[in-house]
């Protein structure tokens, strides 16, 4: 990791992101142009830094022309001409959809990934809209998209806010390639054969990329091909459409990648080429260790970036989720095998962040996907090769999981030792699931419950965030959660280290409504359960569906992928909003609309435990 002098930086500290910027470097064209849909933040939470910076690193020249205007004369698509090896899209960190709106598809006001918090730097569907703008200016250079919203598109997908099943984003946008996943093993090799002078239209079997082909190149299902329902069929048929992504999410879960994904559109079919297998350690530390400043691009100079200030001084400790969550995309996208950082790398960053001239002496998070998962995995990889569960917790953490939380401790107090560090906190949400589970090897055990410890005590900014998401059984089951009565035995020990610290610290519980399996009569039951823990909720979510989860698939289809079973769920804007009132039980403005419901649902005997016997509030 190079040493930044931050006392004397200059743009050619940065990739370019203007042709002034590009001639500094000594350079009269470039290899390779990324379009962001986010601010330019290089920094390694940022996807096209991270792209950028890694083919930097292999000796192409690279510009970044963040958030491009795509309404004007497209001078920003023009300035840097044609590169000599392809356009690169990187719509944003967030899918864009969900970055413009909310669960009441309401245009939201502002924008974390944007300088200013200002919204309107970038259209909707960023891929499909800056694809076609380059095709159209520049027909014979290749145009490759990837992040999360290619990741999530890459086959036919409910969209939300459209109300509407969309097919593979290859088939809207005019996009030569698409990669998904993490893309630096990817983008790398895809330069190389391009550098070496393949054609773009010959590069069909590159892993974790997809790319369109002509129907008769469909082959017949075997243990090396998977063939799904097409397009059409899933449009008239949601079971299909639901039949379809249990094969895609096990596929994007398995620890090789899997077998070749293969969808009809039209006349044409979308070849998914399996998923890389998980990196290696000396892989991701490469892609951390890599000569990010840490900054915004001077170009925002005296501007705030919202998203930026809530990771300047985090450090991400590993890549990957095994959690399976039904309603998150993480496995979709970095699949659920865990690539961990080496000590040294981390440890690198942490000295790096000490040197940074606003550093007060906090790391801000220690963390992950999911904070606990460092350097976890099967004892037995030859189990893991074969497994085609989604979650390696759910319905029970897996036999074959290594729950051992040492060497995260370890990773923790090399950090707090750190000359210029007076604290390290854990500001990403922790699996208690996993901390507490009970493996049966005494020393594992112990080292858990020292890490429950020594995380309430030493590594909490006042605030720890969990996630129990919902307090039915059977609504947990849907999401692929652990028991709530977990959650109470977290906060019985969590309330229990305060009081021995003498801490006063608060537990900051997630929760989601109106997720597929959920009814208002378990919102009540959620709003009395909390209500008897003395919580007033802040952190919740009305379900917002996204591509390519399970919880998706059930909102559209009605169907559970995996049981074929029928599983309710509320789709109309009023039932909704119903169930997200019940997060507001103590809220006067409420109590009216809420005593109202539970009539409604024939349970009235809930509304003296929320209210007592108290009559409704009424406004003057």
């Amino acid at each position: 990791m190079k040493e930044i002098d931050y006392n004397n930086l200059h743009l050619t500290d940065w990739l370019p992101t203007s042709v002034k910027e590009m001639k500094a470097r000594g350079w009269d064209s470039v290899d390779v142009v990324l379009f962001s849909g986010d601010a330019y933040v290089d920094h390694p939470a940022f996807g096209a830094a991270v792209i950028g910076r890694t083919l930097e690193a292999a000796g192409y020249r690279v510009a970044i022309v963040p958030q491009p205007n795509w309404q004007d004369d497209l001078r920003d698509f023009r300035k840097f001409g044609a590169p000599r090896l392809f356009f690169g899209i990187s719509p944003g960190a967030m899918d864009s959809m969900v970055n413009h709106y909310t669960a009441n598809r309401r245009r939201r006001s502002d924008d974390a990934y944007t300088a200013g918090g200002r919204h309107g730097a970038r259209p909707d569907y960023p891929t499909i809209v800056y694809s076609k703008i380059l095709k159209e200016l520049y027909p014979d250079v290749p145009v490759i998209g990837g992040g999360i919203e290619a990741s999530l598109r890459r086959l036919s997908h409910y969209d939300y806010w459209e109300d509407r099943l969309r097919p593979s984003i290859l088939a809207d946008s005019a996009l030569d390639l698409l990669s998904y996943g993490m893309g630096e093993r990817t983008i790398l090799e895809l330069a190389r054969r391009l550098d070496a002078g393949e054609r773009i239209s010959n590069i069909t079997d590159l892993r974790q990329t997809a790319v369109m082909r002509p129907l008769s190149d469909i082959p017949d299902s075997d243990a090396d091909n998977i063939v799904l329902a097409s397009y059409e069929t899933c449009l008239k048929d949601k079971r299909a459409q639901s039949t379809n992504f249990k094969h895609i999410e096990q596929q994007s879960n398995r620890f090789d990648g899997g077998a070749t994904i293969w969808q009809a559109i039209g006349d044409r079919v979308v070849r998914v080429n399996p998923m890389l297998p998980a990196m290696s350690q000396g892989e991701i530390d490469t892609a951390f260790d890599l000569p990010y400043t840490r900054l915004p691009h001077p170009r925002y100079k005296g501007k705030t970036i919202p998203a930026y200030e809530m990771i300047r001084h985090s450090i991400n400790l590993h890549r990957g989720c095994f959690g399976g969550c039904a309603f998150c995309t993480i496995s979709a996208h970095q699949g659920k095998f865990i690539a961990s950082r080496s000590p040294e790398s981390i440890l690198r960053e942490a000295r790096q962040v000490t040197h940074m001239p606003d550093f007060k002496g906090y790391i801000s998070d220690l963390g992950g996907p999911s904070a606990n998962m460092y350097a976890m995995h099967g004892r037995d990889l030859d189990r893991c090769r074969k497994c085609l569960r989604p979650s390696c917790l759910h319905p029970s953490p897996c036999q074959n999981l290594n729950t051992d939380h040492g060497p995260l401790l370890d990773i923790y107090r090399a950090v707090d030792a750190l000359p210029g560090v007076k604290k390290s906190f854990v500001g990403s949400g922790v699996r208690y699931d996993l901390s507490m589970h009970q493996t049966g090897n005494a020393d594992i055990d112990r080292t858990n419950r020292r890490y429950n410890s020594e995380l309430i005590r030493n590594h909490v900014s006042g605030r720890l965030k969990v996630a129990p998401e919902h307090t039915s059984d059977r609504v947990l089951r849907v999401m692929r959660k652990p028991s709530f009565g977990l959650f109470g035995q977290f906060k019985q020990i969590f309330d229990r280290e305060n009081t021995a610290a003498g801490l006063r610290q608060q537990l900051i519980p997630y929760f989601i409504s109106s997720h597929p399996g959920c009814r208002a009569e378990d919102m009540a039951e959620l709003a009395v359960e909390t209500k008897d823990l003395n919580f007033h909720l802040e952190q919740v979510q009305d379900f917002t569906p996204t591509p390519m989860t399970v919880a998706t698939e059930i909102y559209y289809s009605g169907i559970h992928p995996y049981t074929g079973e029928e599983v309710f769920t509320a789709t109309d804007p009023r039932d909704k909003l119903d169930q997200r009132m019940f997060f507001f039980w103590y809220d006067p403005e409420y109590r009216t609309q809420i005593t109202r419901t539970l009539h409604r649902i024939g349970r009235p005997d809930l509304i003296s435990k929320l209210f007592g016997h108290k009559p409704p509030h009424k406004k003057r």
